[in-house]
C-alpha cells in the first residue's frame, strides 16, 4: 500500500520520489529524498480493537458504528495506540474515551493482519462496566448476544471469531463488498 501523505521530505522539504537503494535483503524501491537520503518506511500502524463485553447487560457485547460511515455496520471499538502507553493501557483509554466505560480487565485475543489499511491490530476482550456515552466519533451502539455477531473476513472480524471460538461458539460469517478507501484530499 502506497503512502500518499508523504509529497515532501520532512527533513529539507525536496519533492519524494520512488527510488531504490540497497537494504538488507537487496535494492528496495521506496518514497525516498533524491536530495538528503531521507526514507519513508511507510510501516504498518498499531490499531487497537477491544471486544467490549458488558456483565451488567447480561454479558452483552457492545458494537459501534462510526459517525463518518454511511452504511450501518457495527464494529468493535478501535483506535490508535499512542506514544508511551502499553496496549493494555490504550484499549482501555481508548474504550473510556469512545464509550465512558470503564475497563476492569483486558485480556489479548491476538495479533491480526490488516494489510488493506497498512494496519496491524491488537485485539483484546473487555470486561467493562458503567453508562454508555458515546464520543462525538460514534453515531450509535448496538449490544448483541455473542452467538448472534457476524464476522468479517478481515482484521477486527478474524479477532472476534478467535474469540467465539474461545468461548464454544462457532462462529457465522458475512462476507461484505470491499468498499474503496476514499480520502478526503483526492
Amino acid at each position: 500500500m502506497s503512502d500518499d501523505s508523504y509529497r515532501y521530505c520532512p527533513n529539507c522539504a525536496t519533492p519524494l520520489q520512488m527510488l531504490a537503494a540497497d537494504e538488507d535483503g537487496g535494492p528496495k524501491e521506496r518514497l525516498r529524498c533524491p536530495a538528503c537520503r531521507w526514507t519513508h518506511w511507510n510501516n504498518p500502524t498499531p490499531v487497537l480493537a477491544a471486544i467490549v463485553e458488558l456483565p451488567e447487560h447480561d454479558g452483552r457485547v457492545l458494537l459501534a458504528r462510526n459517525a463518518a460511515w454511511t452504511h450501518r455496520m457495527f464494529a468493535l471499538i478501535t483506535g490508535f495506540m499512542e506514544a508511551g502507553e502499553s496496549p493494555k493501557d490504550g484499549i482501555a483509554r481508548e474504550v473510556a474515551e469512545e464509550t465512558s466505560l470503564t475497563v476492569d480487565a483486558a485480556n489479548l485475543v491476538g495479533v491480526y493482519e490488516f494489510t488493506r489499511m497498512n494496519q496491524v491490530i491488537i485485539a483484546y476482550h473487555v470486561l467493562a462496566r458503567g453508562d454508555i456515552m458515546l464520543s462525538p466519533e460514534l453515531a450509535e451502539y448496538k449490544l448483541f448476544r455473542p452467538e448472534d455477531i457476524k464476522c468479517w473476513r478481515a482484521g477486527t472480524g478474524y479477532a472476534v471469531a478467535d474469540w467465539l471460538t474461545s468461548r464454544g461458539i462457532t462462529p457465522q460469517w458475512v462476507d461484505l463488498p470491499l468498499r474503496p478507501v476514499v480520502r478526503n484530499d483526492q
